[in-house]
This record gives C-alpha cells, structure tokens and sequence, in this order.
C-alpha cells in the first residue's frame, strides 16, 4: 500500500512540476480546471480558527487519504499571484499535509527590500530561526531555551510539553535561502517517514511557487518604485543653478544603479569640451575644463554609444580615477542628447557598482530613462546659467569701461589697467600689450607683466617685427588666436621661458582694432588658472574687451595728439618770444644782391680736410653757405632763388641759440665737412642728387634750437621738450627736425619750393632720417651695419648702403672738429666742455648726480676725451677711410688727436691735482713738448690763420 501511494504521488509531482513551469512564465496560466483534473472525489471539510490560547491559527481537519491530502495541498500554491498570498497558501498546503502541527509562521524573502519576513514581522538575525534558515533540511527539536527569539514567534515557554518543526524553503537555482516554516506539535508525537517526504516536495512546490510570483511583483515595485522616484526627481529640479540639478540627478542615478560614485560631464557641442562641476556629492570648488577628443571620453563623443571600463585603455583609465578620486573597478559612460536634436549635452558617468556588479543594459535605461524627463530642464537650467554669467561679464565689462577711461591721459596707466582688467576677466596669469608702429610695422610693448631674465629691470620698450611670433600673426591676419599647448605650436618662441623660468602652457591672442578693422595692436593672454586652457566663452569675452580697448587706446592717442599741439604751440609761442625780431629784410637784400663768391674767397685751402672752418669770421659764414650751395652746383640743379637762399640761411643761423658749443659756428663747421666730403669722396657717384642735397641742407639744420643740454637731460627735467617727444625718443634731434620744418614754412625760406610734390617728399623723408642719425644712440645701433657694408664693399644699387653711407657721413660731419689739427681741436674741447659743466651744475640744482664727464669735480678730460675717440670718433672715421682712401688724410688727424690726449693724461698724472684744474690749464700742459713731439713725428699743419671763431 505504501508503494502504491507513493507511486501516485510521485506521478502527481511530476505532473504538477509541468504546470508549474508554465506557471513561472505566467502566473496566471494556471486554471481551475486543473483541480479537476486531480479531483478524484470530494474529501473532508476542513477549516481554519483562532485559537486564544496560543495566538495562533490552528487547521482541523479529518483524516483523509495521502494523495487526496498532496492534491489539495498544491491548490492554493498554484493560485498565488505574489508573495502575500503564496504565505497564505503555505499555511493551508502545511495544515493538509501534517493536520497535527500548530502555531504555524510562514516566514519568506521579500522580493522588494530582500527582507525573510512573516506578515510584516523580519525573522530575527540569532537563535535557532537563523541557525536554521541557511539549512536545506528538515528538523525537528526540543523548544529552545531562553531568551531564543522562537518562544516569542510561537508564544511558547522551555517548559511546555511541545517538539518545535522548522522547514527551511532554499531556492532550486541556487543555495540561497527563500524563507521558513516553523510551527510545533505535541512532544508525544513524531514525524514519519512518509510525513517528512511529502513535506519536502511541498516546499520543492513553494520554491518553484515563489520564484513564479517574485519576478513580476519584483518588476511591479521596481518600475513603480523607480517611476515614483523620477516623478519626485523631476519635482525637485527647480533650481537656478546647474551644479546643484546636476548633484540631484546624480544621486538619483546613484540610487537606482547602486552605484558608488558618479558624474556629469557636460558638453560644449561647437568645441567638444567637457565641463565637469560636481562629483559624487561633492559640488566642487571651480569647475574642471578639458577637451573631450584628447581624454578616454573621446569614443563616447564620436559614436554616441555607452562607453564601459573595458573600452577605455589601460593607460587612460587614471582620467577617471583622478575625476572621482577613487579606485575604479567597473564603469560606465552614457552620452546623452539634447531633446530633439543629436548634439550631446552630457556624458552620464556612473562607477563602482556595489557588491563588485558590472553595469548592465538595465543601467543604461535608466540613465537614458531619466535624463528623457530631465534633459529639458538641465539645458534650460545650462542656457539660463550661462545669460547670467554673460550678464555678470558685461557688467563687469562696463566696469572696466570705466576704469579705464580714466586713464586716457596716461597711455601707459592705460595699458597697465587693460594688461590687469584681461587677466582679471580670463583668469589668466601673465598678460602683454603691443602697440602697432605704422611707420616701421613693428610691435611695440612698453609695459611689462611678470619676472625679467636674471632678475635684471625691464627694458623700456620691446619691438617685434609685424611677422613674427604668435603676436605678428594675429597682427597681420587680424583673427583671434586659442593655443591650447603652447610649447607644440610652431609660432610659439620658447627662449623667454627658458631664460626665465617660466611655464607657459597656452596662449589667448587677439587683435585690437578699430572700427574699420584695422589693427591698432594685439593683446596676449598667458596660462589660464582656472583650466588646462582657455574656453570659446574667454574667446567671446576677450572679443568683447577688445573693443573696449580699441575705444580707450584711440582716445588716448587722440588725447596724446591733442597735449601735443598744445605743447607745440607753447613750444612756438617761445620761439616766437625769442626770435621777435624778423629777419630785416635789408639784411636779405644785402646777402642776395652781393653774388655768389667763390669758395677760394674766403681761403685758398677751403676745399681741403685740414682747413678748420672756425678760422672764418661769424659774419662771413652766411656768404660761405652760399658759396658751397654754388660749388656744389644746387643751385641750378634745384633753381634755388638767391633772396629764397639768402632768407633760409639767416632764418637757420638765427635759429641757434648760444650755449658754448652747439652754436651756428658748428652747424657751419658740420655743413663744411659735408662740402669737404661731397667734393673730395665723389659722392655724385654713390648717392643720388636729391641725397647730397638732403645731406649738405640737413648739416646746416641738424642742432637748431639747441638748448646745450642732452636728451637724457631733457627727459630728466621734464621739459617741454621731453613731453612732446620723449615718447618717440632722440628728444633734441626730432626737435631739431621740427624747427628745420618751421623754417622751410616760412614764407619766403622754403629752398624745396621748386621740386615736385615727390621730390618734395622724399626730400623731407630724406631730412628726417639724416638728422636722426645724429643721435649717438641711433649711430650705435646702426655700427655693425656700418662695418659690414666697408668689409662688403658699397653698392650703389642697394637702397639700404644708401641709407647707411647718408648716416654715416652725417655722423663723420658731425664729429669733424676731431678731424682738424691740434691748435684747432684743444680750443674746441673747451667749448664742449664748458657745455658739459653747465649741464652738469644744472643736474645738481636738480638733485641729480651728474655723469663723470659733466661734473668739474670728477671729470679727467684727457682720459674721457681718450675714451670718446677710441669708442665713438676713431671707429667713424676707420669704416669711413675703408670706404674711401680719399678719407685715410681725416682718420690721420683724428689719431694723432689721440696722441695728444695720451700726452696729456700723462702729464696731468703728474701733477695729480686734476680736480683743481680747468680745462684750458689741462690743454696747456706741456705744449712745448707736446709741438716737439708733432715734429718729431712728421705731423706739420701749417696754417695761415690760428684765430678761432667758437664762442
């Protein structure tokens, strides 16, 4: 009998397995018809009541046939639909198959929070229950003693006559437990075999049961769960500030992925940089900038697919770890789009999932599932972000507008304030200024940010060529310029930094122009602080800034041209205090109508390298200028008018003042030298017509107005001449210019009257650059051009050997006293010197200290006139001697001019009481040995006058 009875049950599990696998598909799959089908005749009535005694539900039923009791059972299982009711249908399968067992608990796992509980009640972590649960088999013991957690459950005591009956349920797919059965019977009672195996396929039965209903209430609560949680995400995002949407949307990814960290990285689709401004729950203190196609993030970016830890190479994986500041074990990266279009708007980053999981296509979902209600409102809250940030800079652009047209009077305040205000509005380090110079294409920074090579002070002025560099090119083409990696750019000049010390890592160059798109001058930002470089928005605002630094620079230019013809006129005003009175016209007459002499008038030598031109009396200097402008033939070669000539000589020997050397007496000297040079040296087969003219006039002209001072002076002394040109430096020589200007505008003095308008051009441009070059600064410059174009030799088809041999020749004139004899040059040093000493007092009442060679008290004249001729005079005359052999006869004197000064430094050595002497009682030292020694070396200057003219 037993066989067969458990033979039937064997087929019936089977059977009822087959259901139950349609079942797992579908709950509901199942019908009633199946009781039918197991229905082999009605059975006992039973039911369930209360009992007050123990708390707890009691079955009584009346003994029925085993197969009867297994088919009943399985009923209420099959009907279940969650979680909930298959509890209750353990309770009625349990009663069915052991009618004896009393206060049954039914505890099982909630699919939902993972919790093994019974109505509500979590089965307690500690006593038998738990001991038991991770248990695949049935046991049967004696009620547990105090204080076990299963007394409460069953509301019994140790001492109650009771066997406690616990059934651990354990999953078929794995060994994890699904919950426990506890109940217990009388202590005189057992479990038979056959009891104890219809128990085990009934909790087979409940597994299979459970996992049946888990699923769908399982998907049920998580999509209900999830939607609940996106509702109230979304109700949440009404910030103003992205940072804190982004922290928001964030933690909801964390949460429904169980992730442990997590990022945004926002998309700027017109460059593809990424913009990271919160981490995990961190928003962080600046935002992080990079280029998304130089990171790992670059696939994501091209293809628009998740990107997972395995995509990413080894090398690239620290990228992210730096971001979130932790290891990374697993990762993923979802791109997200705007609604409506393909731009991306972010990168959703989710790492480390918990419990050492790998992110699956359901994290994907989600993701793409949340940002589908909140991308609108990220970009919205992005777009709104950004109008504010474009509203605070343009503020701040109206004051910086401000500031700096406070500064027009000053162009370098100016310059400072903008250098300050781009750094302050780019967060960059280092900012530069260049002017564009017209006249030469060059940039030219006059204010400096940052350190100097070796700690030395900085330069008055820098000056590039419009070409070169990153500047020159953003000069030239006029566009902005965004160099991400400075040292990998190939305009990009890295001996600055090397000499320096400093790193510059990239660069934001733009142009400033006007309002017709010329360049007036470039601005270059340095290392932005706040990024690895400098974003579209800095290019937006450096745009914007330049403007205002077009308005302000142009108005301080205006304002600068204004000061300057205030200046002039105060300038002129003075002019025309002193010379008040007009050039007599009867003093015109007179020199005109006299004819012009000849040169051998006035000396049978004077068209030679030894004649000193200080021999000729002061009035008969005019005449002289005369003469030359005949010989030379510019008289008929320009039709010069003799009243015309007769008028601009007066005005310009009139124009010098009387200081003790630069007088008219060594501008006629100058203009001599340039005769000498123009007859003796050939010139007319170097240099053209117009050249020679522009040579021998600017001779006459080149130290008008000279007030016997120095530029360094006049700068120093805030002259009026050093406001109109200090700027532009060489303060005297362009002085000089001017006044020849004037004077060529004055009716009736203009000897260019005749030539045409292109002559007349290039005769000013000519003057210009030929009295410039009478600064000694501007002759240092030029020397090593100079002693190039002797070794190479001239050629006359070369417009710069032009240039540079007009120079030349106008310093050569202009230091022609050195060239004479001794008799004549000792008496000249007197004047320079007499000129210096009074600068040198001047200095002094300044609270100045003077150089060595004009302070009396410390100036060795020998040795610093040994020093000029070495260094300045000498080196004139070798490259000019190399030019031409006609000119060995002037480097000669000049040497033997050495000689002189060597002898003197000697002798005053001697007497070692320098500093008590005046000049001429240097000069007098020992002439007698000094002539002996000029005989004995064969140097014989014989002249037929010794009277010198220099006051």
């Amino acid at each position: 009998m037993v066989i067969v009875v458990f033979h039937a049950l064997a087929s019936a599990f089977l059977y009822l397995r087959d259901r139950l696998l349609m079942v797992c598909q579908s709950p509901r799959l199942a019908d009633r018809n199946f009781s039918n089908d197991c229905d082999t005749g009605s059975g006992t009535s039973q039911h369930r009541h209360f009992d007050n005694d123990s708390g707890c539900f009691r079955w009584r039923t009346s003994p029925r046939h085993t197969i009867d009791i297994l088919k009943d059972a399985f009923l209420p299982i099959l009907d279940a639909t969650n979680v909930s009711e298959l509890r209750e249908a353990a309770y009625s399968s349990l009663v069915q198959c052991l009618p004896r067992v009393e206060r049954l608990q039914v505890f099982l796992k909630n699919p939902v929070t993972n919790e093994t509980e019974a109505d509500g009640v979590p089965l307690p972590k500690r006593g038998i229950l738990w001991n038991t649960i991770h248990q695949s088999k049935i046991r049967v013991c004696p009620v547990p003693p105090e204080p076990d957690p299963l007394l409460g459950i069953l509301q019994l005591r140790p001492s109650d006559p009771y066997k406690v009956l616990l059934l651990p349920i354990s999953s078929r797919q794995s060994d994890c437990s699904l919950g426990i059965i506890v109940g217990c019977f009388k202590s005189s009672d057992s479990l038979s075999i056959e009891e104890e195996k219809c128990l085990n396929v009934l909790l087979k039965q409940i597994s299979v049961a459970y996992f049946a209903v888990r699923r769908p209430q399982l998907d049920t609560v998580t999509d209900n769960s999830r939607l609940e949680s996106l509702i109230s995400l979304c109700g949440e995002l009404h910030d103003q500030d992205a940072a804190t949407l982004e922290l928001k949307v964030i933690r909801y990814l964390r949460e429904q992925t169980r992730a442990e960290s997590g990022f945004l990285l926002l998309v700027v689709p017109e460059t593809l940089e990424l913009i990271s401004q919160v981490v995990g729950n961190t928003i962080l203190p600046e935002e992080v900038r990079f280029h998304g196609l130089w990171s790992c993030f670059k696939p994501a970016l091209e293809t628009k697919q998740p990107l997972f830890l395995e995509h990413i190479p080894q090398d690239q994986r620290k990228e992210v770890e730096k971001i979130v500041q932790m290891k990374v074990e697993n990762f993923l990266c979802v791109p997200v789009a705007r609604k409506g279009s393909e731009d991306l708007i972010a990168l959703a980053c989710l790492v480390n999932k918990c419990k050492g999981e790998q992110f699956s296509e359901t994290d994907i979902q989600i993701v793409l599932q949340c940002f589908k209600y909140t991308s609108t409102v990220l970009a919205s809250t992005l777009a709104f972000q950004n109008e504010r940030k474009l509203k605070n800079q343009t503020q701040a652009l109206l004051q910086v507008a401000k500031k700096l047209f406070t500064h027009l009077d000053d162009l370098t305040k100016l310059l400072r304030e903008i250098m300050q205000e781009a750094r302050n509005l780019t967060d960059s380090e280092r900012c530069s200024v260049f002017l564009l110079d017209q006249d030469s294409d060059e940039l030219v920074a006059t204010v400096f940010d940052g350190i100097t090579t070796n700690n030395k002070e900085v330069q008055s002025e820098i000056r590039l060529p419009k070409t070169q560099g990153i500047a020159g090119h953003v000069a030239t083409t006029g566009t902005l310029l965004n160099i991400k990696d400075a040292y990998s750019h190939p305009l990009f000049y890295r001996g600055i930094d090397d000499s320096t010390g400093f790193r510059t890592r990239n660069i934001l160059c733009f142009p400033i122009k006007d309002e017709d798109g010329v360049v007036l001058g470039v601005a270059q930002l340095c290392n932005k602080k706040t990024g690895t470089y400098f974003t579209t928005f800095d290019e937006d605002i450096a745009s914007a800034f330049a403007v205002y630094c077009c308005i302000s620079i142009s108005h301080s230019l205006m304002y600068k041209k204004v000061i300057d013809i205030q200046t002039r006129n105060s300038l002129a005003n003075e002019l025309m205090m002193f010379h008040m009175k007009q050039i007599p016209l009867s003093e015109v007459q007179e020199l005109a109508q006299e004819g012009t002499p000849k040169v051998t008038v006035f000396h049978k030598d004077f068209d030679k390298f030894s004649f000193p031109p200080r021999a000729i009396q002061e009035s008969r200097t005019p005449g002289a200028c005369q003469a030359m402008f005949e010989d030379l033939g510019f008289t008929t070669r320009w039709r010069l008018k003799p009243d015309t000539l007769a008028r601009f000589l007066l005005m310009v020997k009139k124009g010098y003042r009387n200081p003790p050397y630069h007088n008219w007496m060594h501008a006629f000297s100058v203009a001599h030298f340039g005769y000498l040079s123009i007859k003796n040296l050939h010139l007319t087969n170097h240099l053209d017509d117009i050249e020679l003219f522009a040579l021998f006039v600017s001779c006459l002209c080149h130290d008008i107005d000279h007030r016997g001072t120095t530029n360094s002076f006049q700068v120093k002394s805030q002259s009026v001449l050093a406001a109109l040109y200090s700027s532009e430096g060489s303060v005297m020589e362009r002085h000089h210019l001017a006044q020849s200007m004037c004077i060529l505008n004055t009716e009736g003095s203009n000897i260019f009257e005749n030539l045409s308008s292109k002559e007349y051009q290039q005769m000013l441009d000519l003057m210009k650059d030929i009295i410039l070059a009478t600064d000694v600064a501007h002759h240092l410059r030029i020397f090593d051009l100079l002693e190039d174009m002797a070794r190479d030799g001239y050629d006359k088809n070369d417009p710069k050997c032009h240039d540079l041999l007009l120079c030349l020749l106008m310093t050569a004139a202009d230091l022609s006293d050195q060239t004479k004899t001794w008799d004549n040059t000792k008496h000249t040093a007197v004047l320079i010197y007499q000129e210096f000493f009074s600068q040198g007092d001047l200095e002094k009442a300044l609270g100045e200290s003077p150089l060595e060679m004009m302070d009396r008290e410390k100036a060795c004249v020998p040795d610093l006139q040994i020093s000029f001729l070495d260094n300045i005079a000498i080196p004139v005359y070798v490259v000019l001697a190399d030019l031409f052999e006609e000119a060995t006869e002037v480097k000669e004197n000049v040497e033997n001019n050495r000689m002189h000064w060597v002898h003197k430094a000697t002798m005053l050595k001697q007497y070692n009481n320098s500093k008590t002497m005046s000049v001429q009682e240097i000069i007098a030292l020992g002439e007698d040995v000094s002539s002996s020694k000029e005989d004995a070396t064969g140097t014989e200057e014989k002249m037929e006058t010794s009277q010198h003219n220099g006051r």
